[in-house]
């Protein structure tokens, strides 16, 4: 992490978002489970500050055993009860519930959750954002993956979540024109 560099705005509000914009977001993502991570995270951000977040990955990554979709798929009421107790991560209800919703879904896809989600990723070359006011919140693609995904049984995952997933994982990159690590 260089802090000379010119970023995003946002990555250069915290250390950790530094690191993440530099080596994380916006950069492509394949993988079933580590998709099923990052779509969770997303889940469990929603109406908090994504540092938040950042900053309780590794506890969740613990208590949901590595985002493995097969193990959280797996999880019982006494799991479900472990991760409301676990002060490490956002203990939600809701949000809980719908990881391990969702992981059960994700079991029920043919071809895997990495290949539906990029399925959604839209094709060819875009208008780079100039400013953080030029990049939406959803997308015509967001919103159909959010349909996709709740038509499949998974819940938490609406248009801006779906969009800000696209974001992190690199299906579209919203890194604004003066950033280093906007792509020509």
């Amino acid at each position: 992490m260089e802090p000379d560099r010119v970023r995003c705005a946002w990555g250069d509000s915290a250390p950790e978002y530094a690191r993440y914009h530099d080596e994380e977001w916006g950069t492509p993502l394949r993988g079933d489970d580590a998709l099923f991570e990052r779509l969770s995270l997303e889940a469990f951000q929603s109406g908090l500050s994504w540092l938040t977040i950042l900053r309780k990955r590794p506890a969740f990554r613990a208590a949901f055993a590595g985002f493995s979709i097969d193990a959280v798929a797996a999880f019982t009421e006494e799991d479900e009860a472990r991760l409301m107790a676990d002060a490490g991560i956002v203990r939600n209800r809701a949000k809980v519930t719908a990881a391990i919703r969702n992981a059960r879904a994700a079991q029920q896809i043919d071809g895997g959750l990495s290949d539906l989600l990029w399925s959604f990723a839209p094709p060819g070359p875009r208008a780079r954002p100039a400013t953080l006011a030029d990049v939406p919140a959803t997308s015509p693609e967001s919103v159909a993956m959010a349909k996709e995904l709740k038509r499949r049984g998974f819940a938490f995952v609406g248009p801006t979540t779906a969009y800000a997933l696209m974001q992190a994982t690199g299906m579209v990159d919203d890194h604004v024109a003066t950033c280093f690590r906007a792509t020509p």
